[in-house]
């Protein structure tokens, strides 16, 4: 029998009458069933249904699990993604890696823990230090979303989004009693002579409570690099005076000065489970000490005893959770959160001035204290899947968010001799500064047959405050912006299917864009509190196999940015700002910056794929490969018309190969993780000390680990990383990856119960 779709009147006639009959036609959806694999299974009640109504299930996901990260010991919760298709993670610190997505990170890319916001008013253009903040051992899981999200999502998923989801406490409804189980974890790694344990508690208390508690902490020394120690016949110390290296390397070669660091974590959840859903109360408390930026510590172009070190980087987060699903026709279930989160960062700026007499010292310290602290809630829903006609289904998805956040910063300076100290007039950023922003959007999705049809909308208001400091020049303002977002998709297929998305993005310009005064990597950057929006398009299209033992996805991608904010360079006298005041640090630099709007559009496109194939129940290889292109108007004081875009990832993948015994617990497995050169280099790559003169070379390297898990009690695993001791770093990286070294993870289990 031939089909014909339904005329519209038809469709919005069978939408109104599910809603007011509440059941006629109306199926319950539980999200983590994708909708067009499966039929939504008869209403039960129960406790502690979980609701994941995270993001459309046909767009880009890549999902990385908690057996995944036990397994292969990621070093952190960016160096979890390192296997994602289409992700490249950066490090400017051994304490701090920031993931690129399709070439777009820190701002461009949206970060969030349980549906709430790591994104704050304070993240700054480039690679930021915020996503190591979150320790791997309360991860349950990771939804890494390639390609813009802002309908769903918001501001800054311009790129994509990482989705952070934390682990809960275990609780089984047919028990009833007290069942406690304490876990011990010890962990050391030979090339940065890392030493980490964490204690935590899994409680359950009662039939329907369960608490889990953990407490970690690590102390990380010197990274070694691998390769050749003498790579260019001069001594490393040589080396770093004659043509200031990033990084600077001891006496041996291989261990990198500017690395390092102290981490202290806290974590509870309290989990509750009520009829049809969940309640949780969580916190978390994550404290860094003593992490030196590594192309800071020292600058190429200062003294060797020069280091910028972030004394403090804290982050605190408390919130709670509702999840809910009543299985009505318009309300099949929903999930509403909502927090408070501080981010506090201390560093100091060590710069020890030369003198002749030895015994005076004459070292100036440069200090400031930043932290931005935020309120933020969010709200999502869908319906259930109506029926409007025959094999004709309409599932709709709808929610709000919003924050608000204030700011506080200052800076002082130390003098040894004399001793003095003495406050700056003002901070990296200014105090007082708030970020507001809130923003709704709907998502329909109507199936029919083997075809799926989505769109969505969205509507933000964004509101940036500073009261200015007129004794630094800064200006006052208060502006607002009201982007509106759509997009649409369609897929269509079982077994092999065929995606095309249209999306598209927006990034309001935060408090770190409009008032923030800092030294980067490309120089020293001044605000610019003109700045308006950018504005995203994305064009992706390819393929999906979901077979019984292959799958994978193959996608193209093209995304246009009106509007895109850039470093431009400025000239000398540029360095003049509010009411004739010269900022000194901006006019000494070798190179003063400022963000702008270019002008006309820039264009990231590219690839990327992912294959994966199951030859046996135990055995899976992976392979994933990715590419991305962009340039954007020139935003500087000369050259070409076009250039390319900072810091766009190179040609890169993966080939994974794992075999996991699950009667035995025995596992093993090994990664060749490569890259090509990148050599397309925009002229703020090119003063960029991070990048090497004439561009990042290629690499490839070999990451071999395995061991065992005994019935949810024990975890053994060992992780030989760098087999071939080569000598490389991620494109825009202060610092060489590891070298050959091994890193050795014990967990063990206890457990008691009492009815």
């Amino acid at each position: 029998m031939v089909r014909t779709m339904p005329s519209l009147r038809t469709s919005f006639l069978g939408l109104a009458l599910a809603s007011i009959w509440g059941v006629a036609g109306a199926e319950p959806v539980d999200e983590a069933t994708p909708v067009d694999e499966a039929e939504a299974p008869e209403t039960i009640r129960v406790y502690g249904r979980r609701i994941d109504a995270a993001i459309d299930r046909s767009r880009p996901t890549d999902v990385i699990d908690k057996g995944q990260i036990d397994r292969q010991q990621p070093q952190s919760t960016p160096d979890a993604l390192v296997l994602s298709p289409g992700v490249f993670v950066q490090q400017t610190g051994h304490g701090q890696a920031s993931p690129y997505i399709r070439g777009r990170t820190g701002q461009q890319v949206l970060i969030l823990l349980d549906g709430l916001r790591l994104n704050h008013a304070l993240f700054r253009k480039g690679p930021n230090q915020y996503l190591f903040t979150v320790d791997p051992h309360t991860i349950d899981r990771i939804e890494v979303v390639r390609g813009s999200a802002s309908v769903e999502l918001g501001s800054d998923a311009l790129a994509g989004a990482i989705l952070t989801h934390a682990r809960a406490p275990t609780i089984d409804p047919a028990f009833d009693g007290l069942r406690v189980g304490p876990q011990i974890t010890l962990r050391h790694r030979t090339a940065d002579d890392e030493r980490q344990g964490r204690l935590e508690v899994d409680a359950q208390l009662g039939e329907r409570v369960g608490l889990l508690v953990g407490v970690g902490g690590r102390t990380v020394g010197r990274l070694e690099a691998g390769g050749d120690a003498w790579a260019d016949g001069r001594a490393p110390q040589q080396q770093c005076e004659d043509i200031k290296t990033v990084p600077c390397f001891e006496a041996d070669g291989r261990t990198q000065i500017g690395t390092g660091f102290d981490e202290l974590t806290a974590d509870s959840r309290l989990r509750v489970l009520i009829p049809d859903g969940e309640v949780h109360l969580a916190g978390y408390a994550y404290r860094q000490y003593d992490a030196p930026r590594t192309d800071q510590c020292p600058p190429p172009e200062q003294a060797t005893g020069e280091c910028l070190i972030y004394e403090e980087q804290f982050r605190t987060h408390v919130y709670g959770s509702v999840e809910h699903a009543p299985a009505w026709a318009l309300l099949d279930n929903w999930r509403f959160a909502a927090g408070f989160q501080r981010q506090h960062q201390r560093y100091r700026l060590t710069r020890p001035d030369r003198n002749p007499n030895d015994s005076i010292d004459t070292t100036t310290e440069n200090l400031g204290r930043d932290a931005v602290d935020g309120f933020g809630g969010t709200l999502r829903a869908r319906t259930a899947r109506l029926t409007l006609a025959e094999d004709l289904r309409l599932t709709v998805r709808y929610g709000a968010d919003g924050a608000h956040e204030w700011i506080e910063s200052a800076r002082w300076i130390r003098f040894a001799e004399p001793p003095l100290t003495r406050e700056l007039d003002r901070g990296q950023y200014v105090g007082g500064a708030t970020y507001t922003q809130a923003g709704a959007w709907l998502a329909p999705v109507l199936e029919w047959g083997s075809l799926r049809l989505r769109t969505g909308l969205r509507g933000s208001w964004i509101a940036a405050y500073s009261p200015g400091d007129p004794e630094s020049g800064s200006f006052a303002f208060d502006r607002s912006y009201t982007p509106v977002v759509v997009n649409a998709g369609v897929q269509w297929g079982r077994a092999i299917k065929l995606v095309a998305n249209v999306e598209q993005g927006f990034r309001a310009p935060n408090l770190d864009d409009l008032t923030a005064r800092q030294s980067t990597g490309q120089g020293y950057q001044i605000e610019n509190p003109a700045l308006g929006p950018e504005k995203a398009l994305t064009l992706e299209a390819g393929i999906r196999l979901e077979l019984p033992t292959f799958g994978g996805e193959i996608l193209g991608f093209r995304q246009t940015i009106d509007d895109a904010i850039e470093r431009k360079r400025l000239a000398p006298e540029d360095c003049t700002l509010a009411d004739g005041i010269v900022d000194r640090e901006c006019r000494a630099n070798r190179a003063p910056l400022t963000l702008v709007n270019l002008t006309g559009t820039a264009v990231i496109q590219g690839f990327d794929a992912r294959l994966e194939w199951r030859p046996l129940r135990t055995l899976k290889l992976r392979a994933t490969v990715a590419w991305a292109r962009g340039e954007g108007d020139n935003p500087g004081l000369g050259g070409p018309a076009r250039i390319p875009l900072s810091r766009i990832s190179p040609l890169n993948g993966t080939l994974l190969a794992e075999w996991l015994d699950a009667d035995t617990g025995l596992f093993a497995g090994g990664v060749l993780r490569w890259a090509d050169e990148q050599d397309r280099l925009s002229p703020g790559d090119v003063s960029d000390a991070r990048i090497p003169p004439g561009g990042t070379p290629g690499f490839a390297v070999v990451d071999l680990w395995g061991g065992v898990t005994v019935a949810d009690r024990l975890l053994l695993t060992f992780k030989l990383h760098n087999v071939g001791d080569s000598r490389y770093r991620i494109h825009g990286s202060s610092l060489y990856g590891p070298g050959r070294g091994v890193a050795v993870t014990l967990g063990y289990r206890m457990g008691f119960s009492t009815r």
